[in-house]
């Protein structure tokens, strides 16, 4: 029997996954991308995962960003939000015509190099940059969100560099990701990467979105502002190092 993409076995693999993955999500506002993709690709190739967390990503998108939806901080969205769609449309043609792990060495070893720096400085004491930062930042998150399914980690130290507070951090960051799911989901529409069996096994793997995203919104209200800045670093150096060791 398959499930989509999946067999019976493969999936109990890939459900666990994307609990973990999506716990993770709940918890810190991002994160459910990069892991999800970085383990489901063990079995399946990335052409079809990509779009298959790119799915489920937008389902706890539009979760996440209705129940946080008064905390988005907009004065933020103006650079960010415009250079991350620019983004959005490079890394969507790189994953069509291009090796994607040939072109994002380079940003692994920039967020190895901010999270190193970030621990070094103490996340509380990081110089708080203007919102220009966000048109460069912005658009690097957009080309790996395209490549590797979500998880904007130059997003992620723009938010922390501009000192939001957690709650604050996971709202504005789903502003982001539903602009993606939209973005994102076009591309892969006329790109031709989206497809039936694409949208069957995104389906069976929704259940674990949806307990990995109430298992972590549970946590999210339980951990201080120290803590949660130095669990964003650690997700951080994990997507760094998976852009550096594919």
């Amino acid at each position: 029997m398959h499930l989509g993409y999946l067999s019976i076995d493969s999936y109990l693999i890939a459900f666990l996954i994307v609990l973990a993955a999506f716990a993770i999500r709940g918890m810190l506002g991002f994160g459910s991308g990069l892991i999800s993709v970085s383990l489901l690709i063990f079995f399946l190739p990335i052409k079809e995962v990509v779009p298959i967390v790119f799915l489920l990503d937008g389902v706890a998108s539009l979760a996440l960003g209705s129940y946080d939806f008064k905390e988005i901080r907009w004065q933020e969205m103006p650079w960010l939000w415009i250079f991350t769609i620019f983004g959005l449309i490079v890394g969507a043609w790189i994953l069509k015509t291009l090796p994607a792990q040939s072109v994002t060495v380079l940003l692994g070893v920039f967020i190895l190099l901010y999270v190193i720096y970030a621990i070094v400085t103490k996340p509380e004491r990081l110089p708080q940059v203007s919102r220009v930062w966000g048109a460069p930042l912005g658009f690097l998150g957009g080309v790996i969100g395209s490549l590797y399914g979500g998880g904007g980690p130059s997003i992620v130290a723009y938010f922390q560099m501009r000192h939001l507070d957690k709650r604050a951090f996971r709202a504005s960051f789903q502003f982001i990701a539903i602009t993606d799911s939209i973005v994102r989901g076009s591309l892969y529409f006329l790109l031709g990467l989206l497809g039936a069996k694409t949208v069957v096994t995104s389906a069976w793997l929704v259940p674990a979105v949806a307990i990995g995203l109430i298992g972590g919104n549970f946590l999210h209200f339980r951990i201080d502002a120290r803590r949660f800045q130095y669990l964003v670093l650690l997700v951080l150096a994990f997507a760094g190092i998976k852009l550096v060791i594919p």
